[in-house]
């Protein structure tokens, strides 16, 4: 019986050597815990966390999130090979849903679109400056908020199902209950089989309704049966097609666009110089008596250049949205098994010293005279990420924080209720499905604008 004991240990033994010998390299990374794998690690911040993982480990890592293989990408060089060298294994799935149909027979769509809801735009952002300025004469502190998440909700909701939603019942539940578990299920694959009872709502009102007029504004299902469910078309939209469109849509614009604000807006009374330096652009390129138009967006160099900084430093979506590598993939000399998950650290990558100096810090100059944009073709800055899974909303939401932004800033001068230094502002995060503010913005309004009292 010895003598089987010793040859079953020796085989155990040659086994386990040719085992490790044959191993492919996997990324390096911190030990785990059985079943819980690394998941102790991750903390209330998972992006800070992570960061500091990656700072010992490397960019590439490997992680256990409970029995989930996960790469964890950390630096512009190493978010290139996942999403441009190797984007057609780690789109997760087919070519994104959204992007793809929104781009149909390259009719960039969302591009399209963005201008046709300028209108829209312009109702309910001045809605927003109506009440912002009868607050003023009071000197009432606003939370901005809670209003830039309304007034977000409320354009994007306009826009993509054609009327506001904000406080109906929807199947039982309301709108904002129903939102949420649309961003929550914003990372699912096939995020068809998961899409809550009022999309099908929304669609069966729009095929029922008749929007024939050429002056009716039509939204974005209107569009997509238009274009998308006629005998006619040469490619059919299927009901779970604009089901997808309009998860990707509304993941994309509400919770991600009016955290962008926010955070923009706290950024520029935090640092006076900066606001007044936009404020003077503001005054050079639109003037005093009126207000500002999406047409005057592009010649606001520093504005533009003070909303990428905004994004750098405080991305909405500092992890984006995972991906899953559709096959055994060899990523430089590292070994990523089917099925992986990929989680771009963007946070982390918008602050990699070797790309940004004095990273930590708000500095909006830092772009001055450089290329460098927002739209995925920089790693080093991709708050929308980029590939196949890149934002579909890009564009939308882009529009959206710029007119916000400059609306604000230029109607109004702001302080801080109770005597607080803008210094003394806090920029504590809360980490959820975006990262905002732990603390709502609230601040105190005063008109700047020489056009006739309404």
């Amino acid at each position: 019986m010895i003598w089987i004991a010793i040859v079953l240990v020796s085989l155990t033994f040659l086994w386990l050597w040719r085992s490790k010998k044959n191993t492919k390299k996997l990324p390096p990374g911190p030990k785990g815990l059985p079943i819980l794998g690394n998941l102790h690690m991750l903390g209330a911040n998972p992006h800070c966390e992570l960061h500091k993982l990656a700072q010992k480990h490397g960019p590439i890592m490997y992680l256990r999130v409970g029995f989930v293989p996960t790469i964890v990408v950390s630096s512009p060089q190493a978010a290139e090979l996942f999403l441009k060298t190797h984007d057609l294994v780690f789109a997760s799935r087919p070519p994104h849903e959204a992007a793809k149909h929104i781009a149909w027979e390259e009719r960039n769509l969302c591009q399209t679109k963005t201008n046709s809801f300028s209108s829209v735009r312009e109702e309910e952002l001045d809605l927003l400056i109506k009440f912002i300025r009868e607050a003023s004469y009071d000197e009432t502190a606003v939370d901005l908020s809670a209003k830039v998440a309304t007034l977000s909700a409320d354009i994007s909701c306009r826009m993509v199902f054609g009327k506001h939603y904000m406080g109906q019942d929807l199947g039982g539940k309301g709108f904002k209950a129903v939102l949420r578990e649309v961003m929550d299920l914003a990372a699912i694959p096939n995020l068809a089989d998961y899409i809550p009872y009022f999309f099908d709502k929304i669609i069966d009102e729009h095929m029922q309704s008749d929007k024939g007029g050429e002056d009716e504004i039509k939204d974005f299902v209107d569009v997509m049966l238009g274009v998308g469910c006629t005998e006619e078309s040469e490619y059919r939209f299927e009901r779970s097609n604009i089901k997808a469109v309009l998860l990707d849509m509304l993941a994309a614009s509400i919770d991600t666009t009016g955290t962008a604000i926010e955070r923009t807006l706290s950024e520029l009374i935090k640092n006076p110089r900066v606001m007044k330096k936009v404020q003077m652009e503001l005054e050079s390129v639109v003037g005093m008596k009126r207000k500002v138009e999406e047409s005057d967006l592009e010649k606001l160099e520093y504005l533009n250049m003070v909303i990428k900084e905004s994004m750098r430093i405080h991305p909405a979506s500092p992890l984006l949205l995972p991906h899953q590598s559709m096959e055994d993939c060899m990523v430089g000399e590292y070994f990523i098994p089917k099925k992986s998950r990929i989680i771009i650290n963007a946070w982390a990558i918008m602050r990699e010293p070797s790309a940004w100096s004095e990273a930590e810090k708000f500095w909006p100059e830092r772009f001055e005279g450089s290329n460098i944009d927002v739209r995925g073709h920089d790693f080093e800055l991709i708050p929308f990420g980029s590939g196949r899974r890149g934002c579909p909303g890009l564009q939308l939401g882009l529009t959206l924080v710029r007119i916000v932004v400059a609306q604000l800033v230029h109607c109004f001068h702001w302080k801080l209720p109770h005597g607080i230094l803008p210094t003394d502002l806090d920029m504590i995060e809360h980490f959820g499905v975006t990262v905002g503010r732990a603390n709502n913005l609230v601040a105190i309004p005063t008109y700047r604008l020489n056009d006739e009292r309404d």
